[in-house]
């Protein structure tokens, strides 16, 4: 097949095949989804994807005509009729996003923008088995996407600890809960709610959450690192969630740093996520952020990282004790003239579930 050529800006290119349709809407609501309210011209559409100005015609005006287009106003005239930009239309559709934490579930409704239209949180007992766990998040679901009609839920993301299968949504051995392994969590969700459902690590959730356009988009190696009850992390390397090829990437919080330290859950000892909890138990907030950072500074130089994003409630907790402590320690042992950047994410481990399930309509699938 003749791909158009990709543009300058590392934007996707568009393909002029009619069999091609669902690609190329994907790639025009991408488009206009990172333009934000101000929208886009049809003209810089196809300039931007290489498609001919008569195929983004007949695709927006399909795509207006489901809702998700709608008019953005018009540019100043120069002489000639003045033209229309098109934007997203963000409440068209919705996609919600569950996070299963130890001790605690969330879930929100984003529309398309990933503005958060619904949310709500409770305890959870991880521990009571996936039966259990499985209800409460059908339940949770029911509150947040209540009076949605079901065309317009795009379908859920769950974020749950790992390990995991993402493509199957079956899990793994979860530290602490082997009563989990072998669950298929994504088939009894899909079949409890009528929906599509995505599960992934909360890690990778996590880095999700940035978004289109987002700190954690783009080009480079982003990473996402997760401190709650466990330790984790998610990773994007040149604009895409790494998972590796058995879902296993990001167990972060299981490197090991000293060889005679406490004992940690996986089994090993001196784990970088024992020493992290044990840290922030005694409230040692500085020392456990100290800790973090070496534990970054030893991916930073494997990854040669861009950017490091910082959440979970124990960040949450100190969020300016956790970004100065890791960026001092980043800084302290930069192997390059400039350090990776390091903030906090910009959103929620369950926005960036809800962002697994809705990325399908924008080509990220």
């Amino acid at each position: 097949m003749n791909r158009a050529n990709v543009n300058g800006d590392g934007g996707r290119g568009g393909v002029n095949l009619p069999a091609l349709r669902g690609h190329n809407e994907a790639l025009l609501l991408d488009l206009l989804r990172a333009a934000g309210p101000l929208g886009l011209g049809r003209a810089e559409l196809a300039a931007r994807t290489g498609l001919t100005p008569q195929a983004v015609s007949k695709i927006t005006a399909r795509l207006a005509a489901e809702g998700l287009v709608a008019e953005a106003g018009r540019d100043a005239s120069t002489g000639g009729k003045p033209r229309t930009r098109l934007r997203l239309a963000p409440g068209a559709r919705y996609a919600v996003g569950v996070h299963l934490d130890r001790d605690e579930l969330r879930a929100v409704r984003v529309d398309l923008a990933g503005g958060v239209v619904a949310r709500w949180s409770g305890p959870l007992d991880f521990g009571a088995g996936p039966d259990a766990v499985a209800e409460a998040a059908v339940r949770a679901v029911g509150r947040v996407s209540a009076g949605t009609a079901a065309p317009r839920l795009l379908g859920v993301g769950v974020a749950a600890p790992g390990p995991l299968d993402w493509r199957t949504g079956v899990l793994g051995r979860v530290t602490g809960f082997p009563e989990w392994e072998g669950y298929p969590l994504r088939e009894v969700l899909a079949g409890r709610l009528g929906l599509a459902v995505v599960v992934d690590k909360d890690t990778n959730a996590g880095v999700a959450a940035a978004g289109p356009g987002g700190p954690g988009s783009g080009l480079g190696a982003v990473v996402y690192l997760h401190f709650g009850t466990g330790l984790g992390a998610g990773l994007r390397l040149d604009g895409a969630v790494y998972r590796g090829a058995r879902s296993g990437a990001g167990e972060f919080g299981h490197q090991v740093l000293r060889l005679d330290g406490p004992p940690c859950r996986c089994g090993g000892r001196g784990c970088l996520e024992v020493l992290c909890l044990e840290a922030a138990a005694r409230g040692d907030l500085r020392g456990a952020a100290r800790v973090l950072g070496e534990g970054a500074a030893n991916l930073a130089a494997l990854l040669d990282v861009d950017r490091v994003l910082l959440g979970g409630r124990v960040v949450a907790g100190a969020p300016e004790v956790f970004v100065s402590g890791v960026r001092e320690v980043l800084a302290a042992r930069a192997l390059t003239a400039a350090p990776p950047t390091v903030g906090l994410a910009p959103a929620g481990v369950a926005e960036g579930a809800a962002e697994l399930a809705a990325g399908r309509l924008f080509g990220h699938g």
